[in-house]
């Protein structure tokens, strides 16, 4: 192999590291969101089921 197929290589090795992080990351926040929302379905969840109890109770 010559020098500049080596630093090809090289170069989409790097890319494919910085592609990998990146992933890494939005995957990270993908999952705190939907946490978040499955936190806040329930609290709504919660919600609803109250409003339907104190109707039943009319």
């Amino acid at each position: 192999m010559d020098a500049q197929l080596i630093g090809e290589l090289e170069q989409r090795v790097v890319s494919l590291l910085d592609g990998y992080a990146s992933l890494k990351q939005e995957n990270l926040r993908l999952r705190e969101e939907n946490r978040r929302m499955v936190e806040e379905r329930e609290m709504l969840k919660q919600r609803v089921d109250a409003i339907l109890r104190k109707l039943e109770e009319v």
